[in-house]
């Protein structure tokens, strides 16, 4: 085990996202053997990994959950067995100093080097740990930062941390922006894993796009009124953007099959979006999922004067420049997922963590849940955690010897306030209702973070 000095488990500070299960743990550990509750599916053969903010050394004056160290958390599992633990900061070039280590090789491009700390995806035989704004970092086997690179291309605002793989050709499709400039870039990594195609999109105002989602025929751009703020940067506030309420919000409708100057735009009412679930072409019209805040930054992160997020589906028309805003549930939830092989597909399930920002931080008086949607028969499942177990996004992974859309498992990390640890919980995703099909045991407390997915690259 590794120490870093000025690192504790708890922060006695008046900062929310570093109290409770936001705190940062102090050492990176690996754990061989782990005991499980229950039976994990001997189909499961694989690694669950999720990113998220492991801050050193925080200025609880000026720290915000979205700028924290990014610490890498997976779990091995195989032949029925959860093999191992282990935890990795991303070796970004801060965490490079503060532990004394050189420096891992970095590709040109990025508007900052970033903290690595927002997503972790497999791509082209390699992990890659992402954050808005920087170049991705290339990950090794046991979770070790390898380098920063730029997919051979020209990437000056690095890229966004939720690509979208199309299933069909195994293409990536993601975006990045920049923070000083009205500009959106577009951008196309084959299946290799080379930046092939880059498109710039004029936009009012330098503004955060945090996600994108595609179809077979369109790129969808969410141009929102959440601006980056040059009076707040300049005074060195480490997450510097705002909502602006003269801002038009818009829907951008990039055809797959053309440039920049063919976006048709979609005015929509004003709201802020984090994550799609997922969208794709219906007919004419363009049918997008999504978690729909009321509006972003107001004041805190934490504290949501228009109402938490619910899941809303448009449906765009490009000809007309019209959508029709429908809410499938009104229940406060985010971080939807749906089954990657449906990715700019019609698809009939999705999933979303049914949790409040403020509940992540843990205590006994939580209770978070994990929701199963069926869009097609407007029905849902939930299945309740239990008091004091905190969670946030669940991942779908398919069953590779099952036939419909929701044949597979839902896992996710849940934070017990009775313990003081983290479990991977595995559930059923046919019924989610169901106890969990199994629960790692993990001999630490996993913070509560962002995304994750299941990686079948071999990581031993």
């Amino acid at each position: 085990m590794e120490k870093v000095a000025g690192m504790t488990d708890t922060a006695d500070v008046a900062n929310t996202f570093l109290e409770g299960n936001f705190a940062p743990v102090a050492t990176e550990v690996t754990a061989w053997d782990l005991p499980v509750d229950g039976t994990v599916p001997a189909a499961l053969d694989g690694t669950y990994v999720r990113n998220g903010p492991n801050p050193v050394d925080a200025d609880p004056g000026n720290y915000h959950w979205f700028s924290g160290d990014g610490m890498l958390h997976g779990v091995r599992l195989q032949g029925g067995r959860a093999k191992w633990y282990r935890n990795r900061w991303v070796r970004s070039p801060r965490i490079a100093q503060l532990k004394g280590l050189p420096p891992v090789p970095a590709d040109d491009g990025g508007f900052q080097p970033g903290p690595g700390n927002t997503n972790i995806v497999s791509h082209a035989g390699s992990l890659w740990a992402l954050t808005e704004g920087s170049l991705p970092y290339r990950v090794g086997p046991g979770l070790e930062t390898l380098s920063q690179e730029n997919f051979g291309g020209h990437l000056p605002y690095g890229v966004n941390a939720h690509p979208k793989v199309d299933p069909v050709s195994g293409s990536v499709h993601v975006l990045s922006y920049a923070f000083l400039e009205p500009t959106i870039g577009y951008h196309e990594i084959d299946a290799t894993g080379h930046l092939v195609r880059t498109e710039l999109v004029t936009t009012t105002k330098p503004v955060m796009v945090h996600d994108m989602a595609i179809t077979e025929s369109w790129v969808v751009i969410m141009d929102l009124p959440v601006v980056f703020d040059m009076a707040k940067a300049a005074s060195g506030v480490s997450m510097p953007f705002t909502w602006d309420d003269t801002y038009p919000a818009r829907l951008g409708l990039l055809p797959r099959a053309g440039g920049a100057t063919d976006i048709r735009w979609v005015p929509v009412d004003p709201c802020y979006v984090f994550h799609p679930l997922n969208a794709y072409d219906d007919g004419d019209t363009v049918v997008v999922d999504v978690a729909r805040h009321g509006s972003m930054f107001r004041s805190t992160l934490d504290q949501q004067p228009d109402g938490p997020p619910q899941l809303v589906r448009w449906r765009l028309d490009p000809a007309a420049g019209t959508v029709a805003t429908d809410v499938i549930d009104d229940r406060p939830q985010e971080f939807p997922r749906v089954d990657e092989r449906r990715t700019g597909l019609a698809h009939r399930y999705g999933y979303a963590a049914g949790v409040a920002i403020s509940q992540m931080a843990g205590g006994a008086d939580v209770s978070s849940e994990v929701i199963k949607h069926d869009l097609v028969a407007g029905t849902s499942q939930i299945h309740q955690l239990g008091p004091g177990r905190s969670a946030g996004e669940f991942v779908f992974v398919a069953d590779p010897d099952g036939d419909a859309e929701d044949d597979g498992w839902l896992m996710g990390y849940v934070h017990d306030a009775a313990t003081a640890l983290s479990e991977l919980v595995i559930l059923d995703a046919r019924d989610v209702t169901a106890p969990a099909v199994a629960t790692v045991k993990l001999p630490v407390r996993v913070p509560a973070g962002f995304h994750g997915n299941w990686v079948t690259t071999a990581l031993d």
